[in-house]
C-alpha cells in the first residue's frame, strides 16, 4: 500500500458521535485534511506527541480513489473507486478544542494509520451494507454501520469532487461512529471493517 497523494476526511457524519461531542449534525458533509505525512502503516506505532495530553482514536472506512473524480455525481463516484481499508483518525482533542481548527489536532506524524491491505470494489459495490469497529487492548469502543452516516460513501464523494478534484491514490476517511476515547502509552489499537482487514498499531509516547 502506497502514502495517499491527499487525505481528505469528513467530520461527524454520524450522529451519535456528532451529540457525544456537544456538537450538531452538519447539514452539508463537514470537510478537513491531514497531512500525507501524518500516515503509518499497520503495525507501526503512533506516537502521542508532547504537545498534547489528550490524544484519542477514532476508527473509520477509508475510500481509495482509482480514477480521477471531479464534478461527479454519485455514479461517477461509484465508478472512481479502486477499493476499501482500514483508517485510524488520530485526534489531540484537547488541541482541536483549543485551536478553533484542526490542522495541528490532525496532523501529527503517525496520526493516519491506515491499511493493512486495499480491498477491490467494484461500481456496483453495497457500501451501505459495511461496518467498522475499534478496539484498544481487546476491548470495543466503537462500532458503527455505513448505513448510519449522515452521508453515504457515493454522496460523499460525489460532493468532495466538487470541491477538489480526487486524484488516483486519494484516501477520504468517511466518518468515525461514537465511542471514541483516549490513547496512552502502550495500547494496541484496532480498526477492523469486517471483510476487508484489521488495522492494528501500538501506542508509544513520542
Amino acid at each position: 500500500m502506497r502514502r495517499p497523494g491527499k487525505i481528505v476526511c469528513v467530520g461527524r457524519n454520524y450522529v451519535e458521535h456528532a451529540k457525544e461531542l456537544g456538537n450538531e449534525v452538519p447539514k452539508e458533509p463537514l470537510l478537513f485534511l491531514k497531512p500525507p505525512s501524518s500516515v503509518v502503516f499497520d503495525g507501526e506505532p503512533i506516537l502521542l506527541p508532547d504537545m498534547s495530553r489528550r490524544v484519542e482514536h477514532e476508527g473509520e472506512i477509508g475510500v481509495i480513489i482509482g480514477t480521477r473524480l471531479r464534478q461527479g455525481d454519485e455514479a461517477a463516484a461509484r465508478a472512481a473507486v479502486l477499493g476499501l481499508t482500514c483508517v485510524n483518525d488520530v485526534t489531540a482533542r484537547d488541541l482541536q478544542k483549543s485551536d478553533g481548527q484542526w490542522t495541528r489536532a490532525k496532523g501529527f506524524d503517525t496520526f493516519c494509520p491506515m491499511g493493512p491491505v486495499l480491498m477491490p470494489v467494484d461500481a456496483g459495490f453495497n457500501f451501505s451494507g459495511l461496518e467498522v469497529v475499534c478496539r484498544v487492548n481487546g476491548v470495543e469502543r466503537q462500532r458503527g454501520r455505513a448505513a448510519d452516516m449522515v452521508f453515504g460513501i457515493p454522496a460523499l464523494l460525489a460532493f468532495i469532487s466538487r470541491v477538489m478534484t480526487l486524484e488516483p491514490g486519494d484516501l477520504v476517511a468517511t466518518g468515525t461512529p461514537a465511542g471514541i476515547g483516549p490513547l496512552v502509552d502502550g495500547d494496541v489499537v484496532e480498526v477492523e471493517i469486517p471483510g476487508v482487514g484489521v488495522l492494528k498499531n501500538p501506542v508509544r509516547t513520542g
